[in-house]
């Protein structure tokens, strides 16, 4: 529930100047947003009762803001500015947003008020009351500043000065499938404030960050980390969800401590339960809350696994990559987003890799509560760029941030580095070889995929072969883009499938370049029957890998059709569901059946 403790607040103008504007292809969703975007609190994980959002509609213009409350056009705030959900689509390498709002009289005794932003793509520079709050770069990461000393009674005003150049030439920066240039398996871009835009009052000293690893024996490691260096107390109590205080820790801030749940409900695909926790420093409180489960690499009858709790099971997901017809990388709303998550988990799919591309905090929060594992990608430089010293530092610098902000999420089990080579240096030195082992470092609860697909040089747990259409999961026989399966490490078909089915234009992205790419897609069937057969085929096939070999998860290619891509399960709109639900959910359960009997083997 949103609290009014910051009074009314004022848009720079009146919504009525605001209207989506039509896009290529529409969703269900489309026209049902209007001008109070994602009303849900932004953090489930570090969650305070006193906020505020500021989504909903600013104005925007091209290049940099003037000072005072700068008037261009109406847009919606998150949103990309390509979409049509924005009301601007058009791309803008520099641009500036700007609203007012007020705040009450009563608001600065003995608070702080933060502005949090939940992701600027790429770079942003932000003002209030025209004076400098902070600059932030990376176009995936949340952020904050302490605006206290910068905020008046009655009006305020809000700048953000936004420059993206994607793959501008010249610039090598994180990406992943956006491009100036959309063509087959790149993407339009994503420019702006694309994640929601809060206020928050907190007490002068509050907690920045909240780590909590639970593991299948009952530990609970926390670290709470307070905005001035102390030695001050913190309490964390866990909760079940009957209401009941099942364990009470008492710590230092800053420095990591332990406390103990005996027998929790471990957290799993198909029991995904989880505990609030309650946290307290001085005066700040938060709730957030956790899983127990371990991710761990074990030996089962001779052959490398990846186990959940102690145990393998055949982990089978989608290459998920998180576009929308009309908000691009941005879901219309939180029922849409989880729409997508429905249908993979009624398909019987209990793995996504979420290919790279990162979501909003409410989209890992709607993971662990369905029960959906989630291998996550550092979103990539450019495929075709290699990256000087400096631009390589740089990255380096944000894959560390896309592990500090979501190492908390149970259904994360694997973070993958380099996909298919792209921005991956090889001439002088492997950069994964540091890079698994700093990932391990920051997080040593889950596994590393080195390298998704291509130029693999024995780093991680896994070893990821891509192949389309047909699977070559750890198997003896293998293409010239991939490498003999590595004993040493866990089979995983990264990536494979992408049979396509054209479909007719009320479902297409109506975009020329885009439909004259269509049969780019790695394979197109010509009816819906042959696209389900070819599906069984394909199943059958990693089925015998399974049976036969020793593959232990798979990725299917895709969740949706993006564009000028025609191979997803569901159509770019979501209004065409391709599998035979009977034929697709049992070839899943014979997989996740030959996998239990492999087990039982001796």
């Amino acid at each position: 529930m949103r609290s009014n403790f910051l009074g009314s607040i004022l848009l720079a103008s009146s919504a009525l100047g605001y209207e989506v504007k039509t896009p290529p292809l529409d969703t269900d969703w489309t026209y049902k947003v209007g001008t109070d975007p994602w009303p849900e609190y932004p953090r489930p994980q570090l969650q305070r009762s006193r906020w505020q959002s500021l989504n909903g509609i600013w104005q925007w213009g091209e290049g940099t803001s003037e000072a005072g409350s700068p008037q261009g056009s109406d847009v919606l705030v998150p949103s990309c500015i390509e979409s049509g959900l924005s009301g601007v689509q058009q791309n803008a390498q520099t641009s500036w947003f700007a609203r007012e709002f007020e705040v009450s009289k009563d608001l600065k005794s003995g608070q702080q008020i933060l502005i949090n932003f939940e992701a600027v793509d790429y770079q942003a520079t932000v003002y209030v009351n025209d004076e400098l709050a902070g600059n932030h770069t990376g176009g995936y990461w949340r952020f904050s500043f302490d605006i206290t000393d910068l905020l008046k009674e009655g009006t305020n005003t809000l700048r953000v000065d936004v420059f993206d150049p994607t793959d501008a030439a010249g610039y090598n920066i994180p990406i992943g499938k956006q491009t100036l240039n959309p063509s087959h398996i790149f993407y339009t871009p994503c420019s702006g404030i694309w994640q929601s835009v809060w206020l928050e009052s907190v007490p002068t000293q509050h907690i920045t960050q909240l780590d909590v690893a639970a593991g299948m024996d009952g530990t609970v490691d926390v670290t709470v980390t307070a905005s001035k260096g102390s030695n001050d107390s913190v309490k964390i109590t866990v909760t079940d969800d009957s209401g009941k205080d099942v364990a009470t820790g008492r710590g230092t801030a800053n420095k990591p401590f332990s406390l103990k749940v005996h027998s929790p409900d471990l957290w799993s695909p198909d029991s995904p339960t989880l505990y609030n926790l309650t946290v307290t420093l001085g005066n700040d409180k938060v709730t957030s809350y956790t899983g127990f489960r371990t991710i761990s690499v074990g030996e089962v009858n001779g052959v490398k696994r990846p186990l959940i709790n102690g145990e393998f099971f055949f982990q089978f997901g989608t290459l998920d990559q998180g576009f929308w017809p009309d908000g691009i990388y941005v879901p219309p709303n939180y029922e849409a987003m989880v729409f997508d998550l429905k249908q993979l988990k009624d398909l019987g799919f209990n793995m996504l890799r979420k290919h790279i591309k990162v979501e909003n905090d409410l989209f890992y929060r709607a993971c662990d509560e369905l029960g959906v594992l989630l291998i996550q990608d550092m979103p990539s430089m450019p495929a075709s760029r290699l990256p000087t010293a400096e631009q390589q530092a740089e990255w380096e610098r944000q894959l560390d941030i896309l592990i500090e902000q979501h190492r908390n999420y149970p259904s994360i089990y694997t973070w993958i580095i380099y996909n298919e080579g792209w921005g991956q240096l090889r001439a002088t030195y492997y950069p994964e070889e540091h890079l698994t082992e700093r990932v391990k470092e920051l997080d040593p609860t889950r596994l590393v995929d080195s390298t998704s697909g291509w130029h693999d040089h024995g780093y991680g747990d896994w070893h990821d072969n891509h192949h389309y259409a047909n699977p070559q999961c750890g198997t003896p026989f293998y293409s010239t883009q991939s490498t003999p399966y590595d004993h040493k490490r866990v089979a995983i078909q990264g990536e494979f499938g992408g049979i396509g089915q054209n479909v007719s234009l009320e479902h297409l992205w109506n975009v020329q370049a885009a439909i004259n790419t269509i049969n780019q897609t790695y394979e197109i069937d010509e009816t819906i029957d042959a696209w389900n057969y070819r599906g069984h085929v394909l199943l059958s096939e990693l089925l015998d890998q399974v049976e036969k070999w020793d593959c232990s998860a798979a990725i299917w290619t895709q969740t949706t059709d993006v564009e000028g891509e025609v191979n997803g399960l569901l159509t770019y709109d979501r209004r065409v569901l391709r599998p035979d639900v009977g034929q697709w959910t049992a070839d899943i359960q014979a997989l996740k059946d030959a996998a239990a009997a492999r087990n039982k083997k001796k």
